[in-house]
């Protein structure tokens, strides 16, 4: 959660109760909680609502810059390694059977 560890919280928590005090303390995280629960569901909602408006075209969207992202962690060895070294390998063409092929030799003329 928010990338802190248990010890992370737990240390707030008991900073919390010296600060706000044990009585005030519940009605405190009570209120952080509805904050917490209020701000996911906006961010859902606003989430929905531009995949609603834009459509297909946000999904086409999503592929480059899930790559470009992929991009941003690597160091220029890599990417060199990546684009330059390692092409993309060829597409898989399914084999097409061919019929035997017939020598010129008429069976029925001998």
């Amino acid at each position: 959660m928010f990338g802190l560890s248990a010890e992370h919280l737990l240390v707030l928590l008991v900073a919390a109760l010296f600060i706000i005090g044990p009585e005030r303390l519940p009605g405190a995280l009570t209120t952080v909680r509805k904050a917490v629960v209020k701000g996911k569901n906006a961010l859902g909602a606003m989430q929905q609502q531009i995949t609603d408006e834009v459509g297909p075209e946000f999904e086409q969207l999503r592929k480059p810059l899930r790559e470009l992202n992929q991009l941003r962690g690597m160091d220029p060895r890599a990417a060199l390694t990546r684009f330059v070294l390692d092409p993309a390998p060829a597409p898989v063409v399914p084999a097409v059977p061919r019929a035997p092929k017939v020598s010129g030799v008429d069976m029925e003329a001998t």
